[in-house]
């Protein structure tokens, strides 16, 4: 039995777990995987995702921003730290069931997950139980929410329609990256396209952002490990891809933004500029809400669809033979992942489900437009949604039909409205005949518009902070979360370097 359960060792898991430890309680962190970091540990840089990093705060500034911009430094900096305060750690270890009493979690029931040697966490049906953890306060800092989902704590997934929180930029948007390609092929669509559900602009539906890996290559005989074709290859699953080179031409630019994709801190991300790039589209959609056979089907995907299109682009006569050549000669770099043979640790998963908690944040906060007296923490970002669908689509000008993308949108850019917004503490609360005992950091209640601008790591980390303080409050007070006393957190909070409002 300890005072505080922390699930999940992301970035914000790890911050969560040192506070609750620098708080005086007893702590125990749970991690499917086995390396700590999440994102920041594959791929992301610390302090990446902060544009205005005075908004930022305690901890995330003090420590993990000190963590160096190698995935591999990072992801020692985080074993190290954990390693350090001697708080326990539960590797290879995910939440298969919970049980309750009441409103509160009793206990969390392990089963074993261990990934195999790229990463890809183990199916459902390999799994066997393992131990369970009993704890007084239960933080799910995961990046699926599953602690949260297992407890019967109510969640949402998708896009919300504009009229359900009445936010303009919800829900199905207009296409990007229109192209004139046939989407068809004897009558059928294309692999690597979704038919259209044909909701109108604005209108809610069940898709979620892409997914990608934020990954490393190389031509350095050293470091370069093959991005060998998956055993199941068939150029005719590329044949989208074809049409797409055909239509690009000779443009090598261009054609990069397919692969390896936008370079960004150093590492290859989404091209979201491109009608097709680095990552399938899509697919985050089972994986948001699915169980871990569905989740280990995705992951592989994504690592197999990568490793075909490369195959593809290096070998087949309809790619430019200059571009082919360029292609074959990169492969992963082993010196940024070693453990995984060159392949990032982690997927990125952008969004998956949402806490339906005590508020919700949504693109009124995003855009300065409330005032919520309990905040815990900033976000400062603008609103960042990657493609969530490619589609057949006609023009409605020409009439001609292509393929497209949709959902892409980047409100607002890096400084979103240029003032960070405050985030309420009871935005990672459930509510209070939901869960007594529970706090949700990372699947933090929000739209999928606010959610798009506040799921940055730093912003995770900041709110695990605040989550462990109130965890811990909650402990020794004797009280739900949801009764924790505001003005006291937030005293604790600022005396440990916190930033909750905003002096500009």
């Amino acid at each position: 039995m300890v005072d505080v359960c922390v699930y999940g060792g992301t970035p914000a898991g790890c911050v969560a777990a040192i506070t609750a430890h620098q708080e005086g309680a007893s702590v125990v962190l749970i991690e499917p995987g086995r390396w700590l970091g999440g994102m920041l540990s594959a791929g992301i840089k610390p302090r990446q995702d902060c544009p205005i990093p005075v908004a930022v705060g305690g901890l995330t500034r003090d420590a993990v921003f000190g963590f160096g911009e190698h995935p591999h430094d990072v992801l020692r900096a985080f074993h190290q730290w954990i390693a350090d305060a001697g708080i326990e750690v539960y590797f290879e270890r995910r939440a298969r069931a919970v049980s309750r009493d009441g409103n509160r979690i009793t206990a969390i029931q392990l089963e074993t997950s261990t990934p195999d040697r790229w990463g890809v966490p183990l199916p459902a049906n390999e799994s066997v139980p393992d131990l369970d953890v009993r704890a007084e306060v239960f933080i799910d800092a995961s990046y699926e929410g599953d602690l949260m989902a297992l407890a019967g704590v109510p969640y949402r997934t998708g896009r919300e329609s504009q009229e359900d929180f009445g936010e303009e930029l919800a829900g199905v948007r207009p296409v990007t990256n229109w192209t004139p390609i046939d989407p068809c092929v004897g009558g059928r669509l294309l692999p690597l396209l979704d038919p259209d559900h044909g909701h109108p602009v604005g209108a809610a539906d069940d898709y979620a952002q892409a997914y990608n890996f934020r990954f490393y290559v190389t031509t350095d005989p050293a470091a370069r490990r093959p991005i060998t074709p998956p055993g199941n290859y068939s150029a005719d699953d590329y044949e989208l891809v074809r049409r797409y080179v055909a239509h690009l031409g000779t443009d090598l630019e261009a054609l990069r933004g397919i692969f390896p994709g936008w370079l960004n801190s150093g590492e290859y991300n989404y091209q979201r500029a491109s009608l097709i790039t680095n990552a399938p589209v899509g697919m985050s959609r089972d994986y948001q809400d699915g169980d871990w056979d569905t989740r280990a089907r995705v992951w592989r995907h994504h690592i197999d669809y990568l490793r075909g299109l490369h195959h593809f682009l290096s070998t087949d006569p309809a790619v430019p033979a200059e571009f082919r050549a360029e292609t074959a000669a990169y492969g992963l770099d082993a010196s940024v992942f070693p453990d995984t043979e060159g392949w990032p640790p982690q997927l990125y998963v952008r969004v998956s489900r949402r806490l339906d908690g005590a508020y919700t944040v949504t693109q009124a906060d995003v855009a300065n437009l409330s005032d919520p007296g309990d905040s815990v923490g900033l976000a400062l970002f603008g609103v960042d949604v990657y493609p969530v669908r490619r589609i057949p689509h006609r023009d409605t000008t020409t009439g001609q039909l292509g393929v497209a993308t949709e959902g892409d949108m980047f409100i607002g850019g890096h400084l979103g409205t240029g003032r960070p917004y405050p985030v309420p503490y009871r935005a990672i609360t459930p509510k209070a005949a939901d869960c007594g005992n529970l706090l949700v950091p990372v699947c933090l209640s929000a739209t999928h518009i606010g959610y798009a601008a506040t799921r940055m790591e730093p912003v995770f980390c900041v709110l695990a902070e605040s989550a462990a303080v109130a965890a811990v409050q909650s402990v020794r007070a004797r009280t739900d979360v949801q009764d924790v006393d505001i003005p006291a957190l937030q005293s604790r909070l600022v005396e440990r370097g916190q930033v909750i409002h905003w002096k500009p």
